[in-house]
């Protein structure tokens, strides 16, 4: 990917290209991720230390999204998720409703516990194997354990020569709780942050990608979404088809005012990550609520799709044939059907809805969403 990152006559470009080469676990895209976050809010200061503190507490509220949110593997070696799940953190409404700018009550929220032991374990090795490419033939066929505090002399004698991207606070490893940049890697990373950002975005995504096979929309779960997107045109389709028919919500068996509705996901959003129609019915506002991110008893399968079923029927017959086929474009995608009219045939759709949901009822199952809500 060396080819995507511009080139510098000042520091080795190819050398930051193979920092996530042989890579076995998230941490050493989540410490980079990191790094430059640190570097954009501190407006790419060159003389400040970075902390090991600093960089761990950023790396676990990066990780918290597609971890704790998303119920993202991270793989089989790693650890981020089980530090996550070991603290204790309260978890606040702008936290869970993506108003968290920055990460910064995630943040505070984490360094407010003792997270020393967690720092220790996982900076045992990302801060110093991270700029081990620079050091390549320095290093190489060294025991395993003279691995660290090589990197810590090569790093801080040949800070000047080789240009790593950054030297440690002291000259041995236990007394090591900082780094700090070269200022020509801090000049080039704020030239080219779009670019170098997006470059270790993608290799973080083909990460997780490979160890979510079968996760949907794993792209859209590895950071903290800027904003939920409006639901105004899902909202607008199913008030037409509630101007023409009563509907009941299929939990509550309550009728629906088509003025009041709110809008479920039958499958959570925080597991799709996408707000297509096919996934959506109305409800009441207390019904979703109760629902939250949980995922629906088998019991209201039938229940579901037959009110997809009637809401394409009606919605057909009552708007323009463009409209009708601009509008139902994620059911014919994501159902598989042939023709957008083998949706108006219930038995067809229950085939396919049953082909569509029940996998993804189970890998949701085993990311650990609680299975079988009934509303009560």
């Amino acid at each position: 990917m060396n080819q995507d990152l511009p080139l510098s006559e000042k520091v080795d470009v190819s050398v930051l290209s193979q920092i996530f080469n042989n890579t076995t676990n998230s941490y050493k895209y989540l410490y980079f991720l990191s790094l430059l976050d640190i570097l954009k809010r501190r407006n790419f200061d060159t003389l400040s230390p970075i902390s090991f503190q600093d960089i761990i507490v950023e790396m676990l509220a990066n990780a918290w999204y597609p971890h704790n949110y998303f119920k993202l593997s991270f793989g089989t070696q790693d650890q981020i998720a089980s530090k996550l799940d070991a603290l204790e953190l309260e978890i606040t409404e702008p936290i869970l409703k993506f108003r968290d700018t920055d990460n910064k009550l995630l943040r505070n929220t984490i360094n407010s516990q003792n997270i020393d032991d967690i720092i220790s374990s996982i900076n045992r090795y990302v801060s110093y194997r991270l700029i081990r490419p620079f050091f390549a033939q320095e290093t190489r066929g060294l025991k395993d354990y003279d691995v660290n505090q090589t990197i810590i002399n090569l790093a801080n004698n040949q800070f000047d020569s080789k240009k790593p991207l950054y030297y440690f606070n002291a000259e041995d490893q236990k007394n090591c709780n900082a780094i700090i940049l070269n200022p020509d890697w801090i000049q080039y990373l704020e030239e080219n942050y779009t670019i170098v950002r997006g470059w270790a975005s993608w290799e973080w995504l083909n990460y997780m990608q490979q160890r979510n096979p079968s996760t949907p929309n794993v792209v859209n779960k590895l950071f903290m979404p800027q904003e939920r997107d409006s639901l105004t045109n899902q909202t607008k389709y199913w008030k037409t088809i509630l101007e023409y028919r009563d509907i009941e919500c299929i939990y509550s068996k309550v009728k629906l005012d088509k003025n009041q509705i709110s809008l479920d996901h039958y499958l959570p959003w925080s597991f799709v990550a996408h707000d297509q129609l096919w996934n959506l019915i109305p409800t009441t506002k207390s019904v979703n609520s109760s629902k939250s991110n949980n995922l629906p008893s088998e019991k209201y399968l039938r229940e579901f799709v037959t009110l997809q079923h009637l809401g394409l029927t009606i919605y057909k017959q009552n708007v323009s044939q463009t409209k009708w086929l601009n509008d139902i474009e994620s059911f014919v995608a994501e159902l598989k059907v042939d023709q957008p009219d083998d949706l108006l045939n219930l038995e067809n759709l229950m085939n396919v809805y049953t082909k569509t949901i029940q996998p993804l009822i189970s890998l949701a199952t085993l990311q650990g969403f609680s299975p079988e809500w009934i509303y009560t």
